[in-house]
């Protein structure tokens, strides 16, 4: 097996995560988060869209990360998201991170919305 060290040229990785906090670009962030490639900040969960809708011309893909369970996003959310031009992936929060720092490092255009473990 080969490993290959993922560089992040200056986006914001998240470094881990636990019950109730993620470990983000070295900061640790309680509770929900928006982590986008300039940083990371607090998330006031799926009624707290503004954030979200902020992202439309810097993102293609919002990565929502459902907590512990896979879950679907909210279909109002979903349906605000798209008609701002925001493709929108619901998975559980672990898988979430794992998928943002993949394509992060890849520099790809993306966000993540999560909410914790």
């Amino acid at each position: 097996m080969q490993l290959n060290e993922i560089t992040f040229d200056g986006a914001t990785p998240i470094d881990g995560y636990g019950p109730g906090f993620f470990r983000v670009g070295g900061q640790v962030l309680e509770g929900p988060v928006l982590v986008t490639v300039r940083g990371a900040r607090i998330w006031g969960g799926y009624e707290d869209t503004a954030p979200l809708l902020a992202l439309c011309e810097e993102v293609d893909v919002l990565f929502i990360g459902t907590g512990v369970e896979t879950a679907h996003a909210p279909a109002a959310l979903r349906q605000v998201l798209e008609e701002a031009g925001v493709g929108v992936e619901a998975m559980n929060s672990p898988a979430a991170c794992r998928t943002y720092n993949v394509l992060v490092s890849e520099g790809r255009r993306v966000a993540a919305a999560l909410l914790t473990v």
